[in-house]
């Protein structure tokens, strides 16, 4: 969970508060404080990167054959609004025992995995899916389109 100094989380919004009592509500995000809002990795004016979209993953209860399962997280955290699509994960030889519908993820070829059949992922919007194997995989956002 991000954490905000001189700021408090309501619903999916920040109010941040400055030294002079002035209130800003901004979409959750992690947020530099600087004298004010610093959007970070933006280079000369782009409007989204992959840093806009967060992968987690937590372990689940396995199942009944005592396979362990995890539940993947990705947001599109877009500070500026923006839809995402070609979302492509980083993600080895991805496999699951447990069926994933292939429109939400799947596997292309080895280290590539595309997220929502290619489609925008909406600012403030998650996908999530259950897999299956043994050991969980390591994934990680490598390229995006800011729509």
């Amino acid at each position: 969970m991000p954490v905000l100094l001189s700021g408090v989380r309501i619903r999916s919004s920040f109010v941040l508060m400055d030294v002079n009592n002035a209130t800003l509500t901004v979409p959750h995000r992690k947020l530099l404080l600087h004298r004010g809002m610093v959007e970070p990795n933006r280079i000369r004016g782009e409007k989204c990167t992959r840093s806009d979209i967060v992968v987690n993953q937590g372990p689940t209860p396995p199942l009944p054959s005592g396979i362990p399962t995890y539940t993947v997280e990705i947001m599109n955290v877009c500070v500026s609004g923006c839809d995402i699509s070609s979302i492509h994960l980083s993600c080895g030889w991805f496999s699951s025992a447990h069926l994933i519908n292939p429109k939400i993820f799947r596997r292309l070829g080895y280290n590539e995995c595309l997220v929502n059949d290619g489609k925008p992922l909406a600012n403030g919007r998650t996908l999530s899916f259950k897999y299956a194997n043994t050991f969980p995989y390591p994934l990680s956002v490598s390229s995006v389109v800011c729509d």
